[in-house]
């Protein structure tokens, strides 16, 4: 469980422990080769959870093509959809983000070599840097069936190339619906690039996002301007 006081303001003398929970490398992953075809439509919408979202939004914010990237919860019910219940670890929920695209400049397929490359390691169980809960799992939340076997080809294919050294843990949920977070959640990784815990577990994602797919990244994020 993570301590939101604690990543609010860490003290000087803990970054040595927040430097050995730093965001792991990016893995370099070829994209997927089941994809959904280049569509005529201009909105669509992705969800996935890896970790605390808010790196997990600060990343997608600054992919071409992503018009707005929302922390939120997604897995559980609307009565335990707040940040004090999910960190009990117990409702269902997952912090997860929620994804509107452009289909026309972006496809799904490619969001998810994002979420796999940069975003999270979807290699570990129910955890992320000092994060451990099942609301900081690897999951992908398909809004159609079309991204369900998008998503489901695409975890096979990454498995079978051993891209990773160990075997993917995540989960396809289906049917589940995503509640947004309060608004102190929002866009937090621009508006704390300060505070370490975004220092050593989120930055990097973002620099590893525009070092090994320049073709996808923006420098401006896209942010939710109501919460400013």
């Amino acid at each position: 469980m993570k301590n939101f006081a604690f990543k609010l303001a860490a003290p000087l003398a803990l970054m040595g422990a927040l430097t050995a929970c730093a965001a792991e490398p990016p893995v370099v992953i070829s994209a997927p080769a089941v994809d959904e075809p280049a569509g005529t439509e201009h909105t669509a919408t992705a969800i996935f959870a890896g970790g605390c979202f808010w790196g997990v939004q600060g990343v997608f914010q600054h992919v071409k093509g992503v018009t707005s990237a929302v922390s939120g919860y997604t897995g559980g019910e609307a009565r335990t959809a707040n940040y004090e219940s999910v960190e009990q670890g117990d409702t269902g929920h997952a912090e997860s983000v929620k994804i509107t695209y452009d289909p026309t400049q972006i496809s799904y397929g490619k969001l998810l070599q994002v979420f796999f490359s940069v975003a999270h390691d979807p290699t570990t169980l129910n955890r992320q840097g000092p994060d451990r809960g099942t609301q900081y799992r690897s999951a992908i939340f398909p809004q159609t069936a079309s991204q369900r076997a998008v998503a489901e080809k695409y975890i096979a294919q990454l498995d079978a190339s051993h891209a990773f050294k160990k075997p993917l843990v995540t989960r396809i949920e289906t049917d589940k619906k995503f509640y947004t977070a309060e608004s102190y959640h929002q866009n937090y990784l621009t508006l704390h690039p300060n505070d370490p815990y975004i220092v050593y577990n989120d930055l990097p994602k973002v620099a590893n996002l525009k070092r090994i797919s320049p073709d996808l990244y923006r420098a401006d994020a896209v942010l939710l301007r109501n919460t400013l």
